[in-house]
């Protein structure tokens, strides 16, 4: 049980010109925020478009959320779209609740060819 609980996060980048793909899997939670976070924030200068396609994410919580927080603002600071594919219900019901639902670009699911 101890390996699960310390690597409850996986995440792969793709690269496509100037766009990048960031497919996270598992819970993006507290101890597994900030790899996350420098991985993509370090994709920033280099990119115009970071996706991060949570199709796969099974829970965020608080600190998963200021991650993403914290990577929408970098993103904007530097011109670059940064855009959430597949939110899941939970993460959804947060955003709503925190008035951010709104401030993340989201992809409409139906037709967007990420691969």
């Amino acid at each position: 049980m101890p390996e699960e609980s310390q690597k409850v996060l996986a995440f792969e980048i793709e690269r496509d010109g100037d766009t990048a793909v960031v497919k996270c899997h598992g819970r993006l939670v507290a101890g597994t925020t900030e790899e996350l976070y420098e991985a993509v924030k370090d994709l920033l200068p280099q990119t115009k478009v970071v996706i991060v396609d949570l199709a796969e994410l099974s829970y965020v919580d608080s600190m998963g959320l200021g991650a993403l927080v914290r990577l929408h603002v970098s993103a904007r600071r530097l011109g670059c779209e940064f855009k959430l594919l597949h939110l899941g219900k939970q993460l959804r019901n947060v955003l709503k609740m925190t008035n951010l639902l709104s401030v993340f670009g989201q992809l409409e699911e139906h037709g967007i060819n990420i691969h």
